[in-house]
């Protein structure tokens, strides 16, 4: 499946931000993923194809909210009250089906292209 982010910029601390990603295929499971240089990508959140579910990194829960669009087969990344530490590269993710490790970027066989947050005074 081929996913197209989009959405990043340069943000304030405090400051918001919407991500968004699309995927060329219906009913895959969804994520977001983030990368500072050198090091791994770190699980940012995660939508079942029901959008029943999401999980959330500790670190951005109550601050980030996914959702997801099934009929326009795109998930949405509100980022409220962003940090410096919140700057990196996001990646949105895709999976055939639900995996119990969904926290895991080695899960993921598809990979949208990246999209640059930075938040910065």
């Amino acid at each position: 499946v081929q996913l197209q982010a989009s959405g990043g910029g340069l943000v304030q601390p405090g400051g918001s931000l919407s991500l968004s990603c699309t995927s060329s295929a219906r009913g895959y499971v969804l994520a977001w993923f983030r990368q500072i240089p050198g090091k791994e990508r770190d699980f940012v959140a995660a939508i079942r194809t029901d959008a029943g579910t999401k999980y959330y990194a500790d670190s951005v829960k109550g601050r980030f909210t996914m959702s997801r669009d099934n009929a326009k087969n795109t998930v949405y990344l509100q980022m409220n009250s962003l940090q410096p530490e919140d700057t990196a590269v996001y990646y949105c993710a895709a999976r055939r089906y639900w995996s119990v490790q969904y926290y895991s970027f080695r899960h993921y066989p598809d990979w949208g292209q990246g999209t640059l947050v930075t938040v910065s005074s």
